[in-house]
């Protein structure tokens, strides 16, 4: 096995960028999934929650990937939109050092601003099956150039309804197309889809070891419906948690639970499916920063989302399904680390506890509830008001030496890339290999600048015109801002 993405016949500039994510070794599923992959064999994956499969198919995907194609040449299914974009960043991280583009699709945000996305060069495709449907219908994304598929989570795809779109992509993707499965779960319908879809596949089977099953300690409390809050409160001054998911069966629970937290001082965010798409992203981004502590969640939200650093995970409504508790304590205890998951059982809830415990093969004791401590007590309160430090976005080392603008013109006054590109590698000591990304929006248009010559190119184009015209030019944060 691989110890070292050294070893890998991987270019420079995705070493780099793993470098720069502080990825280190190859996990289980990354060794058995991306040397099948750079050699382009389809694979199906059975793997647990945070396992890290989003890079074994990254990487290779991002490998192969060849910049001068202006049409997608990949296309990454998610069943949600969260996921979606998740991926999408994670992908475009991995390709960064490659300039490679990776626009996210889904529903809830305006179609015709993704269209405008589509139209530019776009290397690699995520999106949410309906809305990638959607475009393939009103032709704003082809499949003629399409290599890779990835249908991702494959197991919560069918439980979304997603099936029938998911066969409708994979029916028109190109001949030569290599298809890569991933799911926690191999059910008799996703062994179907694979043998009707997916030939001359490599399964990849992978159980959680031993390591990753010890690394969570499960705790089960015994109440009832009418002291259950109380008893919530009691657990979460007991443990004190660093950073915390919450688990509620609905939407209407988690609204419910969020509002008596706030009301209480106990800062938290919530997602659930009914929120504004914009919201729910803000959410997942403030609590992946270390924004505030606590995040109330339903299991469709916030399945599949990576977390890292999940120190405690609650159960405050009892999963329905054994599969479905076995996805949400695995938030916790990810990447070496230890994590505490606890369940809070009422009697309505034992019979499925029973199943679970068949399920994971081992039992899970109910205790009683802990009284609290007043030093416990005091320790929660205090941490309640120490102001959260926002972690640095993922992929920041990798953006040294970028410089992003925005310049005055887009696409109604006729600009293209290559009029900024152009002019742009025109100035002294500016080369095609200094311009990153560039963005062309209604009325204004996004570059990035490479290797610290952004203030250079900056200074240059205050009187420099681009397609015959002297254009405002100033930094951004990031295109779109």
């Amino acid at each position: 096995m691989t110890d070292n993405f050294n070893q890998y016949p991987l270019s420079q500039e995705i070493l780099e960028a793993l470098e720069g994510l502080g990825y280190k070794t190859p996990t289980g599923i990354q060794q058995e999934v991306i040397t099948p992959m750079l050699a382009g064999k389809n694979v199906v994956v059975k793997a647990p929650t945070g396992s890290g499969k989003t890079a074994a198919f990254a990487i290779p995907i991002c490998e192969g990937v060849w910049w001068e194609e202006n049409a997608p040449q990949a296309l990454v299914l998610e069943p949600t939109r969260e996921l979606a974009v998740q991926v999408s960043e994670e992908m475009f991280h991995i390709g960064r050092k490659k300039r490679l583009k990776v626009p996210a699709v889904f529903g809830g945000f305006p179609i015709d601003k993704q269209i405008q996305t589509l139209r530019q060069k776009s290397h690699i495709v995520t999106g949410t099956p309906g809305r990638i449907m959607d475009h393939l219908g009103r032709e704003s994304l082809k499949l003629d150039k399409v290599k890779w598929l990835v249908i991702d989570e494959a197991d919560l795809m069918l439980d979304m309804g997603f099936i029938d779109e998911v066969k409708n992509i994979l029916s028109l993707v190109p001949e030569n197309c290599r298809i890569s499965l991933f799911s926690a779960t191999l059910g008799p319908e996703i062994r179907e889809l694979a043998d009707a879809f997916i030939p001359d596949r490599i399964l990849v089977l992978q159980e959680p070891t031993k390591e990753q099953t010890a690394a969570i300690t499960e705790k089960v409390y015994i109440t009832d419906q009418e002291r259950k809050y109380g008893d919530f409160l009691k657990v979460l001054i007991n443990e004190n948690p660093k950073s915390c998911m919450i688990f509620c069966g609905t939407r209407e629970m988690t609204n419910v639970l969020f509002q008596k937290l706030r009301r209480g001082r106990i800062f938290c965010g919530m997602l659930h499916g009914e929120m504004e798409q914009r919201e729910r992203l803000k959410t997942v981004d403030a609590f992946r920063r270390g924004c505030f502590r606590f995040l109330i969640a339903t299991d469709v939200a916030a399945r599949g989302i990576d977390f890292e650093q999940i120190t405690h995970v609650v159960n405050y409504d009892f999963p329905t399904g054994k599969e479905t508790y076995v996805h949400r304590i695995g938030r916790t205890g990810r990447n070496g680390k230890c994590g505490t998951a606890i369940s809070l059982v009422t009697e309505e809830d034992k019979r499925m506890l029973k199943q679970v415990e068949a399920f994971v093969g081992q039992e899970l004791p109910g205790a009683e509830i802990p009284e609290t401590e007043e030093e416990k007590e005091k320790a929660f309160w205090k941490a309640q008001r120490v102001k959260a430090e926002a972690k640095p976005e993922k992929g920041a080392v990798l953006n040294r030496g970028i410089t992003r603008l925005s310049i005055g013109g887009g696409r109604k006054s006729k600009m293209r890339a290559g009029d900024i590109v152009g002019t742009i590698c025109s100035i002294d000591g500016v080369e095609a290999s200094d311009i990153g990304i560039v963005d062309i929006r209604d009325s204004l248009s996004y570059v990035e600048v490479l290797n610290f010559k952004g203030n250079q190119v900056i200074e240059c184009l205050q009187t420099k015109p681009i397609k015959g015209k002297v254009r405002k030019v100033r930094k951004t944060k990031r295109p779109g801002d």
